[in-house]
């Protein structure tokens, strides 16, 4: 199959739970959906016997811009595609990337700060584990239903609430040099 047959056959099966459809590249297809038609949109990938899950990534966007970024976002928003607008309230975005030879699809779900909670995909796809996992302890996202939440890359003492991935954090402040006698 083609990159444009694969885009068109993979638009058509998310249809149903589309809210916004953009083509950011001729072998990509981006759908937003919301985080309540997660289940049922993978679910329509798999019986539709179309690509394969390639990764699972998180996109943080912390809010309303400030003058500067404001003014950039202005700029990007006169390209050709689309964009969303920017939340007040700061998301996280999780994006499901499906491949199907050169096509890439990719759904977009994003949550808010105040309750980021998504369903896990695992038993649709059980291997997503890894990457749910990633998206707990890295960007602070809740995922219900996924069967492990032990700690993938960050050690057992990690402070709770710190979540590395996410734009506010700064690190840690470092410690005063040891004095040698």
């Amino acid at each position: 199959m083609d990159t444009k047959t694969a885009l068109e056959q993979v638009e058509e099966i998310l249809k149903p739970w589309a809210q916004v459809v953009t083509h950011p590249a001729d072998e990509r297809l981006d759908v937003v959906i919301a985080a309540k038609d997660l289940i049922s949109a993978v679910t329509g990938l798999r019986e539709g016997r179309w690509g394969y899950l390639s990764a699972i990534t998180g996109l943080d966007k912390p809010g309303a811009p400030g003058a500067e970024e404001q003014k950039q976002w202005d700029r990007a928003a006169e390209t050709e595609e689309p964009l969303q607008p920017m939340p007040a309230e700061g998301q996280i975005e999780v994006l499901y990337h499906y491949c199907e030879g050169a096509a890439i699809a990719t759904l977009r779900v994003a949550v808010n700060y105040s309750n980021p909670v998504i369903p896990s995909i695992c038993p649709v796809y059980p291997s997503a584990t890894l990457y749910e996992r990633e998206l707990i302890e890295m960007f602070g996202v809740e995922i219900t239903g996924t069967p492990n939440t032990d700690r993938l890359v960050l050690p057992d003492d990690w402070p709770a609430g710190v979540y590395p991935l996410r734009k506010s954090f700064t690190g840690f402040e470092s410690q005063s040099p040891v004095q040698e006698g």
